[in-house]
């Protein structure tokens, strides 16, 4: 079966360190930490008491009063990335096919917030079930594409794909199999996320499993460090414009890059740890190749999950050696969690975005805030530390593992005509 090339031709995104494609780039290739104390709720009884939050965000700016309430935060990121991934794709809603565009989202938990404070609201109350009508449809996780698709009138494949923090890569490859298989023209796709709220930091924390680095919120994402201690709770949205190519070139479209290939798989180990072994991660990554039809000799840059915890940056570095052999040395090994933090289901979207970005400038972002080698780190690897590094990209992978085991990998090529 001739399958259809895939290319990426709009981008959108809001996040901790930039409010569009343009701020977040800059911020990237800055290493720009977007970590810093809670402006959202009194802090002062957590654990965690920072995180990096979307920030000069006014939800007026893009939504009538009326509007905004309607929506949960999650909801209104997904949109703004999303409205500025169609503009900046130059689509014409006059033109296209609507039953053959989709919205294929990522989004890991949803209304949090909206969930928080209904039952907060209900707590507090006499016993008497008041609840507001918008709770349900504000707070549910496919209510984002659907937002999508009525602002815009897509009529093709609409859904929300939960993997936790895989979330918005597996989006990204259900986006990529519905085009190369001829069912759509045009996919939106990403993900969002807005858990900076009480429940979901006071949840994280009971688990142990954020930073406590109150001190130095700024540098408290660390990943590969001997001294990381946790992930650092982030939010925001990334938005990806997937289109077949023969229709993207009919139109003239603007051209990102290829997507080639995805590839899932499970630890099928622990709800919350990587294997130790990172045998999950390693297959994700040969899946994800083979799919492609590259060889692991291809690849030049790698942005990996490495979300600055003891064991799981160290389980998906011993995967990459194993699957990379010795061309692991020569790939540029990156983690922009150590600037954005962890969107959770949006972070393979943002990530996929920032491996785009790379590859368009030839500019690999650093992985910021490391100063302390970790013994059980191969020393050889190349993890793009404290700095920007130039480099030649022809084809850049992107990787995203969340709770339950699940991974999911996607792998991008610099436009070959």
């Amino acid at each position: 079966m001739n399958l259809k090339r895939v290319v990426v031709t709009g981008l959108g995104a809001l996040t901790p360190i930039g409010n569009n494609i343009n701020e977040y780039w800059e911020g990237l290739v800055n290493g720009k930490s977007g970590s810093a104390p809670i402006t959202y709720f009194d802090t002062e009884n957590f654990k965690t008491k920072f995180a990096c939050e979307v920030k000069n965000y006014n939800p007026t700016d893009f939504f009538d009063r009326k509007e905004a309430r309607k929506l949960d935060k999650f909801a209104q990121y997904a949109i703004v990335s999303s409205e500025e991934a169609i503009k900046d794709a130059a689509i014409d809603l006059e033109k296209v096919d609507k039953f053959r565009v989709g919205v294929i989202w990522g989004a890991g938990i949803g209304g949090l917030e909206t969930f928080q404070e209904e039952v907060i609201g209900y707590a507090s109350g006499n016993g008497t079930p008041r609840f507001n009508p918008f709770f349900i449809p504000k707070m549910i996780a496919d209510i984002a594409p659907g937002h999508i698709s009525i602002r815009n009138g897509f009529m093709g494949p609409n859904y929300t794909t939960v993997s936790a923090c895989a979330s918005s890569a597996n989006a990204m490859i259900d986006a990529l199999n519905y085009i190369r298989l001829g069912h759509c023209d045009i996919i939106v796709t990403g993900g969002s996320e807005a858990a900076v709220t009480i429940a979901g930091m006071g949840g994280f924390n009971a688990m142990h499993a954020l930073s406590t680095r109150n001190d130095s919120p700024e540098t408290a994402s660390r990943p590969f460090d001997a001294t990381r201690d946790g992930f650092v709770l982030g939010e925001g949205g990334g938005a990806l414009i997937l289109e077949e190519y023969e229709h993207a070139k009919a139109r003239g479209a603007k051209i990102y890059a290829e997507i080639v290939g995805g590839g899932m798989s499970s630890d099928a180990y622990h709800m919350t740890a990587p294997h130790p072994d990172g045998i999950g991660v390693e297959r994700v990554m040969l899946n994800c190749l083979r799919d492609a039809g590259v060889s692991p000799e291809q690849v030049d840059a790698i942005n990996t999950h490495g979300t600055s915890t003891p064991l799981g940056d160290v389980a998906e570095l011993k995967a990459i050696t194993k699957v990379f052999g010795d061309h692991s040395s020569d790939i540029n090994i990156n983690s922009t969690k150590s600037m954005t933090g962890h969107l959770l289901g949006a972070a393979g979207a943002i990530e996929a975005i920032a491996s785009i970005l790379a590859m368009q400038n030839s500019m690999v972002p650093p992985t910021i805030n490391h100063s302390v080698a970790d013994e059980n780190i191969d020393s050889s690897l190349n993890l793009t530390l404290n700095k920007a590094q130039k480099r030649e990209i022809t084809y850049a992978m992107s990787n995203t593992f969340g709770f339950g085991g699940h991974n999911a990998c996607v792998l991008f090529k610099k436009l070959d005509e």
